[in-house]
C-alpha cells in the first residue's frame, strides 16, 4: 500500500469527524421548516431566512457544534457580479497588539482580549476534565463545557470582526491593509496574543464585507510602513516596540506610530490603484488628508458567483 501512495489505514476514534456533506441534490430539499436529507429523511430545522428566489441548493453540510447541529446550505445562481472599482474616500489600516487597528484618519480601535480574559475559566474546566475517567458521563459533560467555552470565544471574536468591518465601510470608499505574513506572527513569545486577535480572519471578513457593500479593498506591501514618514516620505529608521510615537526629524511630523503606518499604507494603496491615472498622492501635497483625484472607471463584469447561506 505504501508503494501505491495510500499509506496505512488509521484508527477512526469516537468523535473524530464532526461534519458530513451531501454533495448534490436533484430538487430543493428545504420544505418550510424541514429539510429532506438522503438516507436520513425529513429533519426539522430552524430556518434563519428564506431562500432567495432563483437560487438552487447545490450542497448541504451538516455540522455538529457544542451548541447543537447545523445545516449549511450552499446555493447557486448564474449572475454577473461587477467588480468593485476604486472610488470615494480612501483609508488605510494598520493591525497591531497595542490597539487592534489604527486608521489613517487618526482613529484607534482597542483590542479586546477574547481568549486571554477567559483563559482562567478554560484552565479550570480542563483541570476538571483531566481528573475525570475518560469516556464516563462526567467526562462527556465536562468536555461539552470546554467546547461551549471555545465556541463562545469564537462567536464574540467573530461578532467583533464583523462590527469593526462594517464601521470601516461606513465612512470609506476604499480600504487598504497590509499583506501580512500571518504564519510568522503565530510564532514566538507573542503568538498567543496574535492568534487571539485573529488578524487573518478579520482580513477575510473585511474583504467579504467590502465586496458586499461595494467598497474597494486591496492589500499592499507591509515592508517599512513603520519606518517611513507619511508627511515627507523620509526614512526614520527602525523603531523599538516600546516606542509608540512617530517623530520625523526631517519635517517634525509627530503622530501615533500605528496611525503613521496606516497613513503610509493608504499612500501605497493610492499608488496601487493609480495604474496610469491622474492621482495626487498625500506626500506630494504635504497633507495626509489630500483626496485622490481620478476619473471614475467603467464597471467590469466578473465571473458568476455562488452565494452561501448559513
Amino acid at each position: 500500500m505504501q508503494e501505491r501512495g495510500f499509506g496505512f489505514p488509521r484508527f477512526k476514534k469516537f468523535g473524530q469527524y464532526r461534519s458530513f456533506v451531501f454533495p448534490q441534490f436533484k430538487s430543493n430539499p428545504v420544505n418550510g421548516f424541514e429539510i429532506k436529507l438522503p438516507k436520513i429523511g425529513a429533519v426539522s430545522i430552524n430556518l434563519h431566512r428564506p431562500i432567495p428566489e432563483g437560487f438552487e441548493v447545490k450542497q448541504v453540510r451538516v455540522v455538529f457544534k457544542a451548541s447543537g447541529w447545523y445545516a449549511q446550505l450552499i446555493l447557486q445562481m448564474d449572475v454577473s457580479v461587477p467588480e468593485t472599482t476604486p472610488h470615494g474616500k480612501p483609508i488605510g489600516i494598520d493591525l497591531g497588539l497595542e490597539n487592534f487597528l489604527a486608521i489613517s484618519t487618526g482613529g484607534l480601535v482597542e483590542r479586546p482580549r477574547f481568549f486571554v480574559d477567559l483563559q482562567s475559566q478554560q484552565r479550570l474546566l480542563q483541570r476538571k476534565l483531566r481528573n475525570k475517567k475518560k469516556g464516563s458521563a462526567n467526562y462527556r459533560k465536562t468536555s461539552a463545557k470546554v467546547r461551549k467555552l471555545h465556541e463562545h470565544i469564537h462567536n464574540i471574536r467573530r461578532e467583533f470582526h464583523f462590527l469593526t468591518a462594517h464601521k470601516l465601510c461606513d465612512n470609506a470608499g476604499m480600504i487598504f491593509a497590509e499583506d501580512l505574513n500571518l504564519k510568522m506572527t503565530s510564532r514566538g513569545i507573542l503568538a498567543k496574543h496574535c492568534l487571539d486577535a485573529a488578524w487573518g480572519s478579520f482580513l477575510e471578513i473585511l474583504k467579504w464585507v467590502c465586496w458586499k457593500r461595494g467598497v474597494y479593498f486591496a492589500k499592499v506591501a507591509p515592508n517599512g510602513t513603520s519606518q517611513t514618514c507619511p508627511h515627507c516620505g523620509a526614512h526614520t529608521g527602525k523603531k523599538e516596540l516600546s516606542e509608540r510615537v512617530h517623530h520625523c526629524e526631517e519635517c517634525g511630523y509627530v503622530t501615533d506610530r500605528d496611525v503613521a503606518a496606516a497613513q503610509v499604507v493608504m499612500q501605497r494603496g493610492l499608488v496601487f490603484v493609480a495604474d496610469g491615472q491622474s492621482v495626487i498622492l498625500p506626500v506630494e501635497e504635504g497633507c495626509v488628508d489630500t483626496p485622490m483625484k481620478q476619473e471614475k472607471p467603467t464597471a467590469r463584469k466578473g465571473s458568476p458567483r455562488s452565494t452561501r447561506h448559513w
